[in-house]
């Protein structure tokens, strides 16, 4: 079968099966606009980076990547794609398939493993492992590393590596951290990051703790 046919006739069923296909799984997820090429004074673009699938617990919290390829590759064949693309994304868990079961990179703990394709892994089991490795071991921890973020009508959706960041400060916050540092170059939206990131603590903070999250964020390149 071409990569086409496996996704449609067997991944795409396997991963059915436990995630939402509207809130939970989202196909040709592209997440870069293309690396911008400069030589003498012309500029082109190379190809936008996209994942296969992008599984998410909730929404901006991405889970699981999973790249396919077709019949002939073997199980493991995109398993290091999907890697560099769960890095860049932050992402926890990491899988390759050819319709013929799944290969997963956890990094939770560094272990590769084969499933078959009726073992695909449920939202919950993913959000159980990831929260173990990270300590989260509370409901009141798990309520606020899960809040929503706040969206205006019409606003616009962070960018993955924004995205990133507000994830990272939640989960520091979670974990009992008062004091953060956020560490972004110019132009890639210090504000809206620091504004993010406090509106989805304030929504789910502690009920009787008072608390004060101060977040600094410094430019990385002189301005």
């Amino acid at each position: 079968m071409n990569e086409s046919d496996v996704r449609l006739k067997l991944i795409d069923p396997a991963l059915k099966k436990e995630w939402n296909a509207d809130r939970q799984i989202f196909t040709e997820y592209y997440f870069t606009d293309g690396e911008i090429v400069v030589r003498k004074g012309l500029h082109t673009r190379k190809k936008p980076k996209k994942a296969d699938y992008l599984l998410m617990y909730k929404r901006d919290m991405p889970i699981a990547i999973v790249e396919a390829k077709d019949s002939k590759h073997t199980i493991e064949a995109g398993l290091q794609q999907a890697m560099d693309y769960a890095i860049a994304l932050d992402v926890p868990f990491a899988y390759s398939s050819n319709g013929k079961g799944f290969a997963e990179h956890d990094f939770t703990t560094g272990k590769v493993r084969r499933l078959s394709m009726n073992e695909f892994p449920s939202p919950e089991e993913l959000w159980s492992r990831f929260c173990a490795s990270k300590g989260i071991e509370t409901q009141k921890a798990k309520k606020i590393i899960t809040a929503p973020y706040y969206y205006e009508h019409g606003g616009n959706s962070p960018r993955y590596y924004q995205r990133n960041a507000v994830n990272r400060t939640v989960e520091a916050v979670a974990n009992g951290k008062d004091r953060i540092l956020l560490v972004m170059a110019t132009s890639t939206g210090k504000t809206y990051t620091a504004f993010k990131s406090y509106t989805a603590y304030a929504r789910q903070a502690w009920q009787g703790r008072s608390s004060i999250l101060l977040i600094e964020i410094f430019s990385s390149i002189k301005q």
